[in-house]
């Protein structure tokens, strides 16, 4: 048997990976893995939203890459054909719930229309073998359950950013009914996950942005919702899923196709308060103040059973809670207190950390 990393380095290598997104939270650190493992990446993506997001502090800016917006179908069709990837990971999204209140139009476009325009070029690029969709956990009929929510749950959403999402899915399944059952086609599948943390995220609206610069500024955390809870998961987690996923739809193929749940286990289900308390704890300063609620709507209980991705890809996750926090947190404290300074070789090392865990916890 072989660890998990050395697995998805030796698939890897040498493949041309085009990732849609790829300047945002997670897309960065797929990027910054995907070439560790020597693959040639391609993004796809409007410009960071900071100087000081993972991939500015990180330097992942490359020659490959496009600035291209999703809902632009010609302009996306022209980078399928012109770079020729094996496999694409598609993260661009309009990714905030507060946001989406705001330009609920420009979020369904960005999310529903954007998805079908990547799974168009997907089919009519040949190059192509594989393709992860990458939705999230609110695609769900939140209902408040206690148990999280299997892949064949009802999707929905009442908030317009939920919607978008149970959108994207009901897109990528009609995408792969219709055009993608044939051997010799693309094998697309979709990809939910929980409440991702970890370095470099500077968005608004974020529980984790919010407090760093809280913090950064010698301000109070103000928390709107301190009693939700949310399914707190180190970002590198989801995206060894995701990997791995891909790795299994190019090499053993339709059988892998559909939804798959990459959430973190139960007892990594806490309150927003106590996410933020455990912030300011590995910070080591600061304090929390309560808001009223905010005017719009957030799911207080939501969580994903993961069981399908554990029992037919081998994945699990191997960060718990304290861990998720004090490595998200870290990455913040040592950005803020080398001045901004590049964050490239520091990424790395928490990467290098990351890898040797799976290679020792998770086995193919």
């Amino acid at each position: 048997m072989t660890g998990l990393a050395d697995s998805l380095t030796s698939f890897y290598k040498g493949r041309r990976v085009l990732i849609t997104g790829h300047t945002g939270f997670k897309g960065s650190w797929l990027v910054l893995w995907l070439r560790k493992m020597g693959a040639t990446t391609i993004g796809v993506a409007l410009p960071p939203v900071s100087p000081l997001s993972l991939f500015c502090s990180a330097q992942l800016d490359s020659p490959d890459d496009r600035v291209c917006d999703v809902r632009d179908l010609a302009d996306l069709r022209s980078v399928f054909e012109d770079t020729k990837p094996d496999i694409v990971f598609h993260l661009a999204a309009q990714a905030i719930v507060g946001l989406a209140y705001q330009d609920p139009v420009g979020t369904f476009e960005t999310n529903v229309m954007g998805s079908a325009h990547v799974l168009e070029c997907v089919r009519s690029q040949p190059s192509v073998a594989a393709a992860v969709m990458i939705t999230s956990d609110k695609c769900y009929e939140n209902v408040e359950q206690l148990s999280g929510y299997c892949e064949d749950d009802r999707l929905g959403g009442v908030d317009p950013y939920s919607a978008s999402k149970a959108g994207a899915e009901i897109v990528i399944s009609s995408f792969t009914r219709s055009f993608l059952q044939e051997e010799g086609t693309a094998n697309v599948a979709s990809a939910r996950a929980g409440n991702v943390v970890g370095g470099g995220d500077w968005s608004e609206f974020r529980l984790i942005p919010d407090c760093i610069r809280s913090l950064r500024g010698k301000a109070p955390i103000a928390l709107r919702r301190p009693e939700a809870t949310r399914p707190w998961q180190f970002v590198l987690e989801p995206l060894a899923g995701y990997l791995l996923l891909g790795m299994r739809l190019v090499e053993e193929g339709k059988a892998f196709q559909g939804a798959w749940n990459f959430g973190p286990p139960g007892d990594n289900t806490k309150t927003v308060e106590l996410g933020a308390q455990s912030v300011v704890d590995v910070w080591g300063e600061g304090s929390i103040e309560r808001l009223p609620a905010t005017p719009f709507h957030e799911s207080k209980l939501l969580q994903l059973d993961s069981t399908k991705a554990r029992r037919y890809l081998g994945w699990r996750s191997v960060i718990d809670f304290h861990g998720t926090m004090a490595l998200t947190t870290q990455w913040y404290k040592h950005q803020h207190a080398t001045r901004d300074l590049s964050m490239h070789e520091y990424s790395l090392n928490q990467l290098r950390a990351f890898e040797e865990r799976l290679n020792r916890d998770v086995l193919l």
